[in-house]
């Protein structure tokens, strides 16, 4: 028989026992809590590892990875892995570094997405456009059988093919996350381009099929809880054409584009072309892609080497066909080039295969010391880029083609990195382009050669596959941009002084080429 107080006397001597697991329990809830959602930034040179493979990587390529990166974080350290090395950072973590920087992508049905690359073959009537989806939507690799690229990170990339690959590039963005309330800004990953493409050649589209999936896009977005937090001004998309695709004027089955840009709704966000309208204030041009998708810093670095090292024997050149268009300057820049022993002249005619193979214009940009680009099919050129990633000093004759477009990505100061010749002297014949060239002296010329080839970076979409150490690429500069933007706009809302719906800055217009 149990004394009586012997149940309470054993009860006394476990109560420290149990203060001191409860102690430790709590002291380990704090150190889980502080080591995953606050670990602070990894400082240089150190890295962290992936914490999960990136999208379609198998497990062999993951590991492999890893490897790499390991090797990295010891040959920084003197051969000995930092303790935080071994922390794997979840995606959408606690870094300080992120702080105000992250994006949280909306998971849009497949109809919005997905489902229309499926139907990537029937986009043109006269080509299967599905081998250009191939890689992330880079395209497959170029032929460097003559070695006028880099080894590695060059691709036969379509111009208008940025839907599939700013969503791929911006899925490895260093500052994601799963919770939106968390977000500064929110990407909805609508293929938009690819969309209006599908009823612009051969199938005979209505007006209301070419805007149908346009506003259930809108209708999808604005149910959710997202877009009232601000009314859907901290959103943003992109369409990798032009905004003339997209700015319909009236219901006519047979205009061509859709409407898109005239949606309200689509006014309140944030939306990126190729090229965007001169008049409005909620679309913004980012970069064409060109053929340059680098997967590490060293590649863009090898290659800015090597393009200062080029021999340019050419003062100008020009790489294009003539236009039927007779307000076009474009035949008065083939005479003049023809007719200059200083210019290298590529024409372009019909159906002329050699122009459809990015060497051959590629070859003669790195050759050249000033890369004519006037308007094209409208007032914007990939070319403009091509030449610039070969070093090349892109020569204007409009500032619609590049200084009304590319703010976020091209110097203000723009005859640091470019010649403007105003088209209008072009076609009234009142200039040589010979002549104007040859009066800029070789040191400003060298110069303006340095700049261009410092823009690289800032002006390729980096291959989505991968992920660039310390260098930004479009997608970077983009998304900065971008958040910038939309804290200014919530700085006037709370002083009062936002408009839920963005003010256009004028009328409409005609299509301009």
């Amino acid at each position: 028989m149990e004394k009586p107080g012997a149940a309470h006397g054993g009860g006394k001597r476990w109560l420290p026992r149990l203060l001191l697991l409860a102690a430790m329990s709590w002291l380990l809830m704090v150190y889980f809590h502080l080591a995953v959602f606050r670990t602070p930034p990894v400082s240089a040179p150190h890295a962290s590892l992936v914490a999960v493979p990136l999208d379609g990587e198998d497990g062999q390529r993951f590991r492999l990875r890893q490897e790499e990166q390991l090797k990295k974080i010891g040959s920084a350290s003197g051969g000995a892995l930092p303790a935080a090395a071994a922390e794997l950072r979840p995606r959408g973590g606690g870094d300080a570094s992120c702080r105000g920087r992250y994006v949280y992508i909306h998971d849009l049905p497949p109809r919005f997405n997905a489902d229309i690359l499926g139907n990537c073959h029937n986009w043109y009537p006269w080509h299967n456009m599905c081998g250009y989806l191939e890689n992330g939507g880079l395209g497959e690799p170029v032929d460097n059988a003559d070695g006028v690229f880099g080894d590695q990170g060059w691709y036969a990339t379509d111009h208008f093919g940025l839907d599939i690959i700013f969503h791929r590039r911006i899925k490895q963005y260093d500052c994601l996350t799963d919770d939106s309330s968390r977000a500064a800004v929110v990407f909805v990953p609508f293929y938009a381009g690819f969309d209006i493409v599908q009823h612009l050649w051969g199938v005979n589209s209505t007006a209301r099929e070419k805007d149908a999936l346009s506003l259930d896009l809108v209708d999808w977005l604005t149910r959710r809880p997202e877009w009232r937090a601000m009314g859907g001004r901290d959103h943003f998309f992109l369409s990798g054409r032009t905004a003339y695709d997209h700015q319909r004027q009236t219901d006519s089955d047979s205009e061509w584009g859709n409407k898109l840009l005239h949606l309200p709704a689509v006014q309140n966000m944030t939306v990126l072309f190729v090229e965007k309208l001169p008049w409005t204030s909620f679309d913004f041009a980012i970069p064409y892609p060109t053929y340059f998708h680098p997967g590490k810093d060293a590649q863009i670095l090898e290659w800015q080497q090597r393009m200062r090292a080029m021999k340019r024997e050419w003062l100008f050149s020009f790489a294009g066909g003539a236009r039927n268009d007779p307000y076009s300057i474009r035949h008065h820049l083939i005479r003049q080039c023809g007719s200059s022993s200083f210019c290298k002249l590529v024409q372009c005619r019909k159906n002329e295969r050699n122009c459809l193979i990015p060497s051959t214009f590629m070859r003669v940009f790195q050759g050249t010391r000033f890369c004519l680009q006037p308007t094209g099919d409208t007032m914007t050129r990939r070319s403009a880029f091509d030449a610039i990633m070969a070093g090349c000093v892109p020569v204007f004759f409009h500032p619609d083609s590049a200084y009304t477009q590319y703010r976020w990505h091209l110097p203000e100061a723009h005859e640091t990195y470019s010649v403007l010749i105003p088209e209008a002297d072009v076609r009234a014949g009142n200039v040589s382009i010979e002549e104007t060239l040859r009066r800029i002296p070789p040191d400003v010329a060298e110069r303006m050669t340095e700049t261009v080839i410092g823009l690289i970076p800032r002006l390729v979409y980096a291959d989505p596959r991968s992920r660039l150490e310390t260098l930004k690429d479009a997608v970077d500069v983009t998304v900065d941009a971008i958040i910038e933007k939309v804290n200014k706009l919530r700085e006037e809302m709370v002083g009062g002084r936002g408009h839920l719906q963005q003010q256009q800055t004028g009328g409409g217009g005609a299509q301009q080429s």
